[in-house]
């Protein structure tokens, strides 16, 4: 009886993602466009003008808590803004009906079933806002002292920095909270999540090319270029982001990149961004949160790199006797500081820091006089806590 053996010859098509959103994925592997590109029928499917929006309201509404004719009222309706309300100068913000406090402490993952601890940090946010309209602005040309709010001028003839009793400057508490309680909690925490990117039908949909009513996206393509928002938002071009864009988390994380120590901290983010949603139109989703892992990590590096870098400044200045200059880096060191309970592990559901963590910190600076009173001691041993928790040193922060 005489076997006859058949050979079978298969062929393995590999089809790779560009920035063609109707190319099909039949692999795994996912290859990024250059840019960030991402084209069905010929229409661009990329859009986040809401977080454009908000950067925009938060720019505008950092630089009117150094305008001295604001009131608190005026203030809080830029934070907390009301659609219609005459807020701010452009009207296309005026008509919008987003504003920034409903996103603070807001992201799905930390906050929707933790809404005490939300409220806790809108409400610090609204106590700063009121002290600085009724307690900074009041002492505006008084010298600070401490225990009394007033203006410090750094020297040599430098800028002129304007505290409450503790020698915080309240708007680089503001500003420098906004970065993690509005940037970075809604790009790590929510957009990024897998409950947002999973929601309901959201993979049944991507997978099937059902895009959202009137729109060129699916949902899981939009939500990603959400959190892309939160970070490049406010570029002059958004897909090839050049960093200094804006005064939030956009401009720190070039100051992260521009220290050697920290070097390609920003195309990581970039390419994995990139990659995740080329993933999303291959619907490959295990490349997809392979780079969720990636963002997540860098990303939470900037506040952690900032705020130990502007805690050993102001140890530095406050051994010159430059209380103007050693306030102004401490402040910001405690914005920072505030923004790590958004932060998030990699392959984790937690931050490097908690919320009581975060606010044990911020209760030892202002401790007594606050930056008045703060000792080497303390902005040391605080700094070598937060660098250990991320795995850099002291000294490559410092840079």
């Amino acid at each position: 009886m005489r076997k006859i053996l058949l050979g079978i010859a298969i062929t393995s098509v590999l089809f790779t993602s560009c920035s063609n959103d109707d190319d099909i994925n039949l692999n795994p592997q996912v290859e990024a466009p250059l840019t960030y590109k991402f084209m069905r029928d010929g229409k661009s499917t990329v859009d986040f003008n809401g977080q454009t929006t908000r950067i925009k309201m938060a720019m505008e509404f950092r630089s009117a808590l150094k305008n001295t004719t604001k009131s608190a009222s005026d203030l809080y309706g830029m934070f907390a803004h009301v659609e219609g309300g005459n807020d701010f100068s452009e009207a296309d913000l005026n008509a919008s009906g987003k504003n920034i406090r409903s996103k603070v402490a807001a992201s799905k993952e930390y906050f929707s079933a933790n809404t005490t601890v939300s409220n806790q940090i809108k409400s610090l946010m609204d106590s700063w806002i009121e002290q600085q309209a009724t307690t900074v602005f009041e002492n505006w040309e008084n010298i600070a002292t401490a225990g009394t709010a007033g203006q410090l001028q750094q020297a040599g003839g430098g800028s002129v920095r304007y505290v409450n009793g503790k020698g915080l400057e309240l708007d680089q508490a503001i500003a420098k909270t906004l970065i993690g309680g509005l940037m970075t909690d809604q790009m790590l925490n929510h957009y990024l999540s897998t409950s947002v990117l999973d929601e309901a039908s959201n993979i049944q949909n991507n997978d099937n090319s059902v895009l959202e009513e009137g729109k060129p996206y699916t949902t899981m393509e939009h939500k990603w270029d959400e959190a892309y928002g939160y970070l490049y938002g406010n570029e002059d071009d958004p897909s090839v982001p050049v960093l200094g864009a804006d005064s939030f988390l956009n401009t720190y994380l070039k100051q992260v990149d521009s220290d050697p120590d920290f070097a390609g901290t920003a195309s990581a983010i970039y390419d994995a961004l990139k990659l995740g949603r080329a993933a999303i139109v291959a619907k490959n989703y295990e490349v997809r949160d392979a780079q969720v892992a990636i963002i997540r990590e860098n990303i939470s590096k900037v506040p952690a790199v900032r705020a130990v870098h502007y805690l050993q400044v102001g140890k530095e200045k406050l051994a010159t006797g430059d209380m103007a200059s050693a306030f102004h880096a401490l402040s910001e060191a405690y914005g920072f500081i505030n923004s790590l309970q958004f932060t998030r592990q990699p392959n984790a559901s937690t931050p490097y820091f908690t919320h009581e963590e975060v606010t044990g910190f911020m209760d030892t600076l202002m401790e007594g006089n606050g930056f008045w009173d703060v000792t080497d001691e303390t902005l040391d041993d605080m700094s070598q806590t937060i660098a250990a928790k991320f795995g850099f040193t002291v000294a490559a922060a410092t840079n």
